[in-house]
């Protein structure tokens, strides 16, 4: 099939974890024999296997400069357009079979976020969410906790990992007991809520902890070691040398994150999001920890070699049902039209 994405991020210039996910599948779909077209106001990402058209937007509002930019996009031209996002100017214009998915839910964020710039932002979003809803003609959410918030939405395909990259490998874990963040200190990812416990409950009950922050904010303290920006391999190194990931975020459509630090056989500590509760099936692949009993949690996984070769083991067997040739089969679905479905051999 001849299909095209769209989504305002890609990772050669955005952190934003839509960007890496549409990244992920139009590569995946590729690898299947499709030829595919992502439409970004990023520049191509050095490992695509996909063609890349950049759509100019220049500030302020660029996130709504690149949907209204779409609109001079011919997509009669393709068998398939997967918006992920972006596609809310498009009323009255031709498309072939639309599919939308839904990375999370701007409602959502906007009830978590904490500045009222970000409120506002969200809350003007959420209108444009709307309204692609009665747009597209399928409907995908990446999680139940996404379609709990959008409306119209028929089917639930989650976001997807490589095992050949995320996966345990041979690196022994570190020395020290280490906790892993990925995130940002600030807003929903609470970076700073976790720095702040470290410094309060961990590191004065074992002293020899160590915090691995994977942030561009700036981070110190003792034992508390900051990673900036990372690439792919050296994340991947990060996931599988630690002891624990921690992310105590207030919202994550999805997490995939935590799905991240599964594959890669470390155990997973979380506050209760909807993301995290479905991605460790309510904890039992995980630990869902209210904000107060975070500190007993993580100290407990941290002492407990038992308590970590368990949730081990439970992460591993939870990441194997999201490997991107099984998401892909069901996007393929979708993409054709009822009754037209082909099964694809890579």
């Amino acid at each position: 099939m001849n299909i095209a994405l769209t989504s305002f991020y890609l990772p050669s210039e955005s952190k934003i974890g839509v960007g890496y996910m549409v990244h992920y599948l139009a590569n995946a779909l590729v690898e299947r024999g499709h030829a595919v077209t992502v439409f970004s106001a990023c520049r191509a990402c050095e490992d695509a296997l996909y063609k890349t058209v950049c759509v100019p937007c220049e500030p302020p509002l660029r996130t709504f400069r690149f949907a209204w930019n779409l609109r001079r996009v011919d997509f009669t031209r393709f068998d398939v357009l997967n918006a992920h996002g972006d596609d809310w100017f498009l009323w009255g214009h031709t498309l072939p079979r639309h599919v939308h998915t839904y990375h999370g839910s701007c409602l959502a964020e906007m009830f978590n976020a904490t500045s009222l710039s970000v409120r506002a932002r969200m809350a003007a979003l959420a209108l444009c969410e709307l309204g692609s809803t009665l747009l597209a003609e399928k409907r995908v959410a990446v999680s139940e906790a996404t379609r709990r918030w959008v409306p119209r939405i028929q089917e639930v395909i989650p976001n997807g990992i490589d095992p050949t990259r995320f996966s345990p490998g041979c690196e022994a874990k570190s020395e020290h007991p280490s906790i892993l963040f990925v995130g940002t200190l600030h807003g929903r990812k609470r970076g700073a809520f976790l720095l702040d416990l470290f410094e309060r409950e961990i590191r004065p009950a074992l002293p020899d902890a160590e915090l691995w922050a994977v942030c561009e904010d700036h981070v110190e303290g003792l034992g508390v070691c900051g990673f900036g920006r990372v690439p792919l391999d050296r994340l991947v190194e990060l996931y599988r040398r630690a002891w624990v990931f921690c992310l105590p975020s207030t919202y994550e459509g999805f997490g995939v994150p935590y799905l991240e630090a599964m594959a890669c056989g470390t155990p997973v500590v979380a506050t209760p999001n909807a993301g995290a509760r479905e991605v460790t099936c309510e904890g039992r692949c995980g630990w869902i920890a209210p904000e107060e009993e975070l500190g007993f949690a993580l100290l407990r996984v941290l002492r407990e070699p038992s308590l970590r070769e368990s949730m081990r083991e439970a992460g591993l067997r939870r990441a194997r049902d999201f490997t991107w040739d099984a998401i892909c089969r069901r996007y393929e679905r979708l993409y054709q039209p009822p009754g037209k479905y082909e099964e694809v051999t890579p």
